[in-house]
């Protein structure tokens, strides 16, 4: 059975994967082909056509296309909670009553075009609930053989915002869902539109913000109603349309303006600290404290039962709030889907589809999907481009690279195949020695541009996880934070955030052998099995794809250095 998962129904973060027999073969965002981040109102049409021809299918082989978007019936509580809590704008709510599924029917028209233009002239479309496809991408893909807890956190998919659910023998079972306005992920999506970043872009900024400030400087409890067991958001403040929407130059935004009313003035601008350090510590407390109170009381008797969790949505990449799910009694395990906002999805709705037609899906192994490029490719990509590069062959490139890494270089290293999902794991990077002091600082000013405060994150050799982490808990994804130990602290300062922690990466040598061979090479030269590992990309531009991305990257920054296989290309000013 061939699968192809496509999506892009939110209008953002569109992407192709495609399952062969239950295996995953290739994931890919579009964005990364397009070159255009997140891809708005896009469909999947070069991710699709690569994971086509990474799976060497034929369009008309086909069988199956899921798409993460469906139909919400009348008899649903969704349509009429979205209009009863949106009363005040009742256009909207009357279309949730009347017309409630017509977001499904121009997406499924979208994309039955595009099934067209890819010539899959036998494949059935299959919609799947955008929230159960979250839940699949976690749960048919996490490995637990036991009872699993099943968590999705997210902005919205087509009315749900919340899931709450198990996994057993191979079926995903609901049994909670809270629908929009009332959503966790809208909420935070909100007030990081207010701290002056893009939602759906800068929750991660948010995130990084937050441990400089104090969290009981500011009380913001009044976002929400909660009490323990259900929550509601304060539409008077946040997660607002319509003519409730706070405008500034034009713009309008998810927030109301009685919220600029409480709290002062939108925060514009990369250098302005005061108060809003203190209110990303505080909102980013409130979701810790509302959304581990949830999983306490939908899935606690699952987890106390078997310690298992699967948690997907974009939710499920607040690092800090996965560290603190991690730490509650009777977990053993959380899995979170690398690729868990709505890029994930394509992924999640093909494994759904598979499993209910009795597939055997396998576990990730990795997130290694998406295309690679030969040493030959490179060469051609650097004799084609305009700036005339200078490169060479090298014989061994992860030696070569901790060389540069050990004199206090970063590295460009694009190896393999690129990662799925928003992190760099090693293939797609931005390297440094971590404990080299002021590598972060130059990587920000010079390469990355990008905020002062947002942290750098570790990748780390199997072997020395659990003497630098304090624990054994898998982490080959960087979607969980860890506390570093303090012996560890001074050694790759570099990497530890201003709360003691870090967002790490565990890398084996049968995921990823020339990255991991990389560390061990810098191992041998600083004493430290770490690299300091950042996406290969500039501010507000996807992470590179193609040989020809990597030099335009290059050549658009302050780097030197940039290994391509087996292509080393310097800067004209220092080769030698």
């Amino acid at each position: 059975m061939i699968i192809l998962g496509l999506s892009g129904a939110v209008g953002h973060d569109a992407s192709a994967a495609i399952l062969v027999d239950g295996k995953t073969i290739a994931a890919a965002e579009e964005e990364r082909f397009l070159r255009d981040k997140h891809a708005k109102n896009k469909y999947p049409l070069e991710a699709a056509k690569y994971c086509l021809r990474e799976a060497g299918v034929q369009p008309e082989q086909v069988d199956v296309v899921a798409f993460p978007y469906a139909e919400i019936p009348l008899t649903s509580p969704a349509r009429w909670h979205y209009a009863k809590r949106y009363w005040y704008a009742p256009d909207r709510a009357l279309d949730a009553i009347f017309n409630g599924n017509r977001r499904f029917r121009r997406n499924r028209d979208h994309v039955l075009a595009l099934m067209a233009e890819l010539g899959l002239s036998r494949a059935r479309f299959v919609p799947v609930e955008h929230h159960l496809a979250h839940a699949s991408s976690a749960y048919h893909l996490g490995g637990f053989k036991e009872k699993t807890a099943i968590v999705g956190i997210d902005g919205k998919g087509e009315y749900a915002t919340t899931f709450f659910g198990y996994g057993e023998n191979g079926k995903i079972h609901k049994i909670k869902e809270f629908y929009d306005p009332d959503s966790l992920g809208g909420l935070y999506g909100a007030i990081t539109e207010y701290l002056g970043f893009e939602m759906l872009d800068g929750e991660f900024k948010v995130m990084g913000m937050a441990p400089y400030g104090d969290p009981k400087k500011y009380d913001l409890s009044r976002l929400l109603e909660f009490d323990g067991g259900n929550f509601r958001v304060n539409t008077k403040l946040i997660n607002v349309v319509g003519l409730r929407r706070y405008k500034e130059n034009g713009k309008g935004y998810y927030f109301a303006k009685a919220l600029v009313d409480w709290l002062g003035p939108k925060r514009n601008g990369d250098e302005i600290d005061h108060p809003y350090i203190h209110y990303a510590a505080a909102v980013q407390d409130l979701l810790e404290t509302v959304a581990l109170k949830l999983i306490d009381h939908y899935v606690g008797d699952i987890v106390r039962e078997t310690g298992r969790i699967a948690m997907a949505g974009g939710v499920a990449l607040n690092v800090k709030l996965n560290q603190r799910i991690i730490a509650l009694p009777g977990v053993k395990e959380l899995f979170v889907q690398p690729a868990s906002g709505d890029a994930g999805t394509a992924l999640g709705a093909a494994t759904y589809v598979a499993a209910e037609l009795g597939e055997n899906v396998e576990p990730m192994r990795h997130a290694y999907l998406g295309p690679s490029y030969t040493t030959a490719e490179c060469i051609a990509a650097c004799e084609a481009h305009p700036a005339k590069p200078q490169w060479q062959r090298i014989d061994d490139a992860s030696a070569k690279g901790a060389e540069l890494l050990a004199a206090g270089h970063p590295l460009a290293w694009f190896q393999g195949r690129m990662e799925f999902g928003p992190r760099a794991l090693g293939c797609r990077s931005i390297l440094g020695d971590p404990s080299h002091p002021g590598v972060a600082d130059r990587i920000n000013a010079q390469i990355k541009y990008r905020e002062r405060w947002r942290p750098f994150c570790p990748s780390m050799l199997d072997r020395a996880a659990a003497d630098i982490l304090q624990t054994d808990h898998p982490a080959p994804y960087m979607t969980f934070t860890f506390d570093v130990a303090e012996h560890w602290k001074a050694r790759i300062p570099e990497v530890v955030h201003e709360d003691g922690t870090a967002r790490a990466q565990v890398v084996t040598m049968d995921t990823n052998p020339r990255y991991y061979r990389l560390i061990e090479e810098l191992e041998k030269r600083r004493g430290i099995p770490v690299v300091l590992n950042t996406s290969l990309n500039r501010r507000g531009e996807p992470m590179v794809c193609s040989p020809a991305d990597a030099l335009d990257m290059f050549f658009g920054s302050d780097l030197q250095y940039l290994i391509m296989e087996d292509v080393l290309v310097t800067k004209s000013d220092i080769y030698d």
